[in-house]
């Protein structure tokens, strides 16, 4: 065994192993090994890829300053740009919100919320005269003529989606409310468009100028030439203040998506009158207010039990129905401002600094005051011309003959004019329905008839808010 020799078995290889593929992988772990052996190389080959990683870098920051510095000098309108105008309105939900870059400057939204015969077409004036402000007189009245019979607290959101796209300059949202078929929008086809500053003024029409503060005479404007919403949007992108007026949202709280929206900067002025005096002014101008009254009554509580104020002297006659429906809707419209209320005595983030109630008793009892505190709210400035409006529409020598109709009048006669208009029973009834809001406000209840009618006797306290 010892002298036994032993021979290393000889190694075959088969012919398809002597491949080159074979070869290249030999070769690759003796380059490996090499390398490993080698370690000035590895350093040389990790110095070129932090360069590699250290250029690439440097050229993502380059890239973000060159964004910011195209935001920053960009020239682009806050709210109403062409962008917004062509796309769909994006909820304060939307993750792109959180990327919008800073804003020097954004436009002021004011909405004025009031309920109809609250003095809101005179006060709607204050801002249609000044020649800094876009304003739009009732738009919504649009979704309630189309969406007519439905009941008011229904069309809450559809009122709030409009104002959205208004807000952002962009009128299409007009076309929505369209009868089918039916031609295009213009300028003069808007609710109230022929008292409206901008419509009748210069560049869309020749019969005013902006800058001249006076009443517009609908006769005159309804000769300007109808322009497309188009141009209108255009005019709306060059106003810094936009406000609109209107008596369709009920509540302060609707409106808490927008005022939440951080791409909006939106105020809301609450324009309030004695509730006993609305109930007096609508059935005055009952005929105007039909469509109105039953919308609204539709949305009262079924399932409440009503105390009926009757008086037993008293013959029913066919006016009664529209009485009734004037005086029901109170109900609707008190709850309503009772629930703004409650959110404007303790307000949240979103309501904070940005509320204004403003009793329309002391609007008429010291315009010119009022006025100014009101600008101040809305950053805005006033000016001889338009205070001494104010201080004549409301110090004229005649009553409020006409509804819905702006002229110089003795404003502070007709706020009390409900005192030796409206019964007793009237009076308890609609009481009933605004105690509430009345306590907050600073409106006092009268006890008796004779109490009522004593107008040497204020009823007006100081408002809680």
């Amino acid at each position: 065994m010892r002298g036994k020799q032993y021979h290393q078995p000889l190694k075959l290889t088969a012919p398809w192993e002597k491949d080159a593929g074979f070869g290249r992988k030999l070769k690759t772990y003796r380059n490996h090994t090499k390398i490993i052996a080698q370690p000035g190389i590895v350093m040389k080959v990790l110095r070129r890829k932090r360069i590699v990683l250290f250029m690439a870098y440097f050229l993502l920051l380059v890239l973000t300053m060159l964004n910011l510095a195209n935001y920053k000098w960009t020239k682009e309108p806050q709210q109403c740009n062409h962008q917004m105008r062509s796309t769909t309105y994006q909820s304060r939900s939307d993750i792109r919100f959180l990327y919008r870059p800073s804003l020097a400057k954004k436009r002021q939204l004011i909405y004025v919320l009031t309920t109809w015969r609250s003095g809101s077409s005179f006060f709607g004036e204050l801002f249609n005269q000044n020649p800094e402000v876009f304003f739009l007189y009732e738009p919504m009245w649009h979704i309630w003529q189309k969406l007519y019979p439905g009941d008011a607290v229904s069309l809450q959101g559809a009122a709030r989606d409009m104002l959205s796209s208004l807000y952002r300059c962009d009128l299409s949202v007009f076309q929505l409310y369209n009868s089918p078929g039916g031609k295009n929008f213009t300028s003069l086809g808007l609710f109230g468009a022929t008292l409206n500053k901008v419509v009748c003024s210069y560049p869309l029409c020749s019969a005013y100028r902006k800058e001249v503060v006076g009443m517009v005479d609908d006769k005159v404007c309804k000769k300007c030439p109808p322009q497309s919403l188009r141009l209108l949007e255009e005019e709306c992108l060059k106003y810094n203040t936009i406000v609109i007026k209107g008596v369709r949202i009920l509540d302060v709280n609707v409106l808490a998506p927008l005022m939440e929206d951080p791409s909006l900067d939106l105020k809301v002025i609450h324009l309030v009158r004695d509730p006993r005096a609305v109930a007096n002014s609508r059935i005055k101008s009952r005929h105007g207010l039909i469509r109105e009254n039953l919308q609204v009554v539709r949305s009262r509580d079924p399932k409440l039990r009503r105390i009926p104020f009757v008086d037993p002297g008293h013959k029913a006659n066919k006016k009664d129905g529209s009485d009734y429906h004037s005086i029901g809707a109170m109900e609707v419209i008190c709850d309503r401002t009772s629930r703004t209320l409650r959110t404007a005595l303790n307000p949240p983030a979103w309501l904070k600094g940005k509320y204004m109630a403003v009793r329309y008793e002391d609007l008429v009892e010291n315009p010119v005051k009022t006025l100014r505190s009101i600008y101040r709210f809305a950053n805005l400035t006033t000016n001889h011309d338009i205070e001494s409006f104010a201080l004549n529409m409301t110090s004229g020598s005649s009553s409020s003959s006409k509804p819905f109709i702006v002229s110089s009048r003795n404003a502070t006669q007709a706020a009390s004019a409900w005192r030796t208009v409206l019964s007793i029973q009237q009076i308890k009834q609609v009481e009933d329905y605004c105690h509430h809001a009345m306590s907050v406000l600073g409106y006092e209840r009268v006890r008796t008839a004779g109490e009522a009618k004593d107008l040497g006797k204020s009823l007006l306290t100081h408002s809680k808010l």
